[in-house]
């Protein structure tokens, strides 16, 4: 009785033994080696997770307004540009978006003020601009610093207050670079309209009218420019002879 008692012990003992052991072995034979699962992972979503995604080049604001095609030189507009972000590092404008280049190498008949929203990526005016008469006629060759030489002044400017005067509302102008245009506050050298910045002129004589120094607009986007980038925005008066003598670039 006594042995059957024992063999029936022995028996029980073995299939609970077994029953135990039977999630086990199930899991180790269907993931291999390992005791808990882990699902795959699919390489096609590892990629995509861990490879950065691509992100096309963005254009500057050169190519995406295609400036070359409305005449404003690449040289030209790099130069702004660089100026530009001396400024605003300098903290030295109160409107960092909107900057006004002016290209002096190109020739009084041709739109040479470009108007531009950085941000935005907009121009804002593209029209003729004047040269100070003992600057040049049709092209701008001859600059200085100086009062009653009725000259034209490159490079870098801070737009000021306006004002009602002789050649009616008009933008005064500080410049920035010593030497080159620091006393054109004090000479009047303002952005103001004048009749003979006009495609008339252009037709007439092959080139506009020249002012005493100041950067003359057409009348009719006088005003409308002036209200744009009055009061602390930046502009780039260029021509290649001056930018060696640049303070902000150099």
């Amino acid at each position: 009785m006594k042995k059957k008692i024992k063999g029936l012990y022995f028996l029980i003992s073995s299939v609970v033994i077994g029953l135990l052991h039977l999630p086990f072995a199930f899991a180790k034979s269907a993931t291999g080696n390992k005791l808990f699962y882990h699902p795959p992972v699919d390489s096609a979503k590892k990629t995509t997770v861990d490879s950065k995604p691509f992100i096309p080049a963005l254009k500057s604001v050169y190519d995406s307004l295609h400036l070359n095609l409305k005449g404003l030189s690449q040289q030209a507009f790099d130069y702004a540009k660089e100026g530009i972000d001396t400024l605003i590092r300098e903290g030295k404008l109160l409107n960092n978006s909107i900057i006004s280049i002016i290209d002096f190498s190109l020739p009084s008949n041709k739109k040479r003020l470009f108007i531009i929203d950085l941000k935005n990526y907009q121009v804002l005016f593209n029209t003729l601009v004047a040269h100070g008469r003992n600057t040049g006629r049709e092209w701008a060759t001859s600059f200085s610093n100086q009062n009653a030489t009725y000259k034209s002044s490159p490079g870098f400017y801070i737009t000021r207050e306006t004002y009602e005067g002789k050649n009616g509302f008009s933008l005064k102008l500080e410049g920035l670079e010593r030497g080159v245009n620091d006393n054109a506050y004090e000479r009047g050298i303002v952005l103001h309209g004048a009749g003979y910045v006009s495609d008339d002129f252009v037709n007439a004589q092959g080139y506009i009218g020249r002012s005493q120094g100041c950067p003359a607009v057409p009348v009719e986007f006088s005003r409308p420019i002036i209200n744009t980038i009055k009061n602390g925005t930046c502009l780039f008066i260029y021509h290649p002879s001056y930018i060696g003598n640049s303070s902000v670039l150099n």
